[in-house]
C-alpha cells in the first residue's frame, strides 16, 4: 500500500528533474538591442578617402544553444531608406535607384543556414539579400559574452564585412567616385527576450 502511494511521488520527481534539464539546456533567445547596437559602413570616395554612414532602422533576433551551437541562428533586418551618411542630399541620392533604389528594395537582410564555434566567437553562414541578389556569405561574429544588467541577460558580438556592390546589381554607373568596395561594421547587443 505504501509503494503505491509513493509511486507517483518518484514519477512526479523524475518529471520535474527531466522539465529542470530541457530548460537549463534550452536556447538563450535574444533581440536586437537598437539603442546599444549599429550597423555602420565606409565606401571610398575618389580612392583618397572615406565616407561613413550608418543605417538607423534595424532589426534582429538571434538564438544561441551553447549545448549545440549548430542550432543557433542569427537574423538582421535593416531597412534601406534609414541610410545615414549627415548629408541629408547625398542620403536621398543613396535612396534613389542607382544606388539601393529602397522604394522597390526596402530591406537588407540577413538570415543564418549554418553556425559553428570558433575561438572567440562564432563563424555563421548565411543568405544576405540587398537589392533584390541574394548570395551566400560568411562571417565570424566575435565575442559572446553573457552578463545580466538590471534582471535581463545581455550578450555582446560583432563583425565587420568587406562587400561588393557589383555583386548585388547596383548600377555600374555608379560604381566609380565612390568605390565597388563597401566595408560593413556591425556591433549588436542582444537582449533575451
Amino acid at each position: 500500500m505504501l509503494m503505491s502511494r509513493l509511486f507517483p511521488l518518484h514519477v512526479l520527481l523524475l518529471v520535474t528533474v527531466i522539465s529542470a534539464s530541457s530548460v537549463a539546456a534550452a536556447a538563450e533567445e535574444y533581440v536586437y538591442d537598437a539603442v546599444h547596437s549599429s550597423v555602420s559602413f565606409k565606401a571610398r570616395h575618389l580612392d583618397i578617402s572615406w565616407i561613413h554612414g550608418r543605417f538607423n532602422e534595424v532589426d534582429g533576433q538571434f538564438s544561441i544553444d551553447r549545448q549545440d551551437p549548430s542550432k543557433s541562428s542569427f537574423s538582421l533586418t535593416i531597412k534601406a531608406d534609414s541610410v545615414d551618411t549627415a548629408n541629408a542630399a547625398r542620403d536621398e541620392h543613396l535612396r534613389q535607384p542607382d544606388y539601393f533604389d529602397t522604394k522597390q528594395f526596402p530591406t537588407i537582410e540577413f538570415r543564418s543556414t549554418k553556425v559553428k564555434v570558433i575561438e572567440g566567437g562564432y563563424e555563421v553562414t548565411g543568405d544576405f539579400t540587398m537589392h533584390g541578389v541574394t548570395r551566400q556569405i560568411t562571417i565570424e561574429l566575435m565575442g559572446g559574452k553573457q552578463i545580466e544588467s538590471r534582471g535581463v541577460l545581455r550578450i555582446g558580438l560583432s563583425t565587420e564585412l568587406r562587400l561588393k556592390r557589383s555583386d548585388y546589381k547596383f548600377d555600374p554607373r555608379a560604381i566609380g567616385a565612390i568605390g565597388d568596395e563597401a566595408i560593413v561594421i556591425i556591433d549588436c547587443e542582444g537582449m533575451s527576450k
